[in-house]
């Protein structure tokens, strides 16, 4: 069992307070009111309040770090270690406006550039991933490790699928042919945070997407790392906040998938 520290304490209440309100809106989905916000990219009430009662209680409990949140945007704190929120209210948000019951809230807590704490929320499944820097990665106080898996056709993976509007639909193709050609099979469940969260369980083997934002992976590559997973950016180089295309896996398949996806660029 882990012993909750203050800042995980402060970030898993945040998400329990904001997921409550997920949860009624998410009961009268039908009834919300949403906005275009860009091709296939909605935002909702849902989202929004969300966003409003994160930046209140880590705000309240830490009144000094800055944040950077899907919606509002990055706004600087004055504490010395540079610290911030990293913030995305509702990852999933298509899931939800179409009442598809996978859906998170993904916080990570920034130190020097440096990912130093983190947490994804699944309201639905009240399944808290939780993890700081040396001291592992929990589901619900239940330490989680990577797979073990070596062999790619026993592995099942997940990735993202380029938006409606967004260029790469063809060079995803070309790389889900490579990867199916090879492996168990490829998921696509539309929310990164969670897709990260279930490798750090050892449910996925391995993920990849182009085109993130950092409060769509902040917090689940630090879930992977600390469960014995390895990420990285796509071709190899170290994953950083202004990475936008990601491959993780456990240490046996990572250099394989990384590789699978670098030759069907080449094809």
């Amino acid at each position: 069992m882990s012993l909750k520290s203050p800042v995980i304490t402060v970030m898993t209440k945040a998400a329990g307070k904001a997921a409550r309100h997920l949860k009624r809106d998410f009961g009268e989905v039908e009834n919300l009111q949403v906005s275009r916000k860009g091709p296939a990219d909605f935002v909702s009430n849902a989202d929004l309040k969300a966003e409003k009662i994160l930046r209140e209680e880590l705000s309240h409990a830490r009144p000094n770090f800055g944040f950077l949140m899907e919606e509002s945007g990055a706004s600087e704190g004055d504490d010395t270690l540079q610290r911030r929120w990293i913030v995305d209210p509702l990852d999933g948000t298509t899931n939800f406006l179409h009442g598809l019951p996978h859906f998170a809230i993904s916080l990570a807590l920034e130190e020097r550039g440096e990912i130093v704490a983190a947490v994804v929320y699944d309201p639905i499944k009240d399944e808290m991933f939780t993890a700081e820097k040396g001291n592992g990665t929990f589901l619900n106080d239940r330490r989680l490790r990577v797979s073990s898996r070596r062999r790619m056709d026993e592995a099942i993976f997940a990735t993202g699928i380029p938006f409606k509007g967004l260029e790469g639909h063809e060079r995803f193709l070309d790389e889900v042919r490579e990867v199916m050609a090879v492996s168990a099979g490829v998921r696509r469940w539309g929310t990164a945070s969670l897709d990260l969260a279930y490798v750090a369980a050892g449910r996925f083997d391995g993920f990849w997407e182009w085109g993130l934002q950092p409060w769509d992976y902040s917090a689940g590559a630090l879930l992977v790392r600390e469960a014995g997973g390895y990420i990285s950016e796509i071709g190899g180089r170290s994953l950083s906040s202004k990475s936008p295309n990601l491959v993780c896996a456990n240490t046996n398949l990572h250099r394989e998938l990384d590789e699978l996806l670098r030759k069907s660029r080449k094809a």
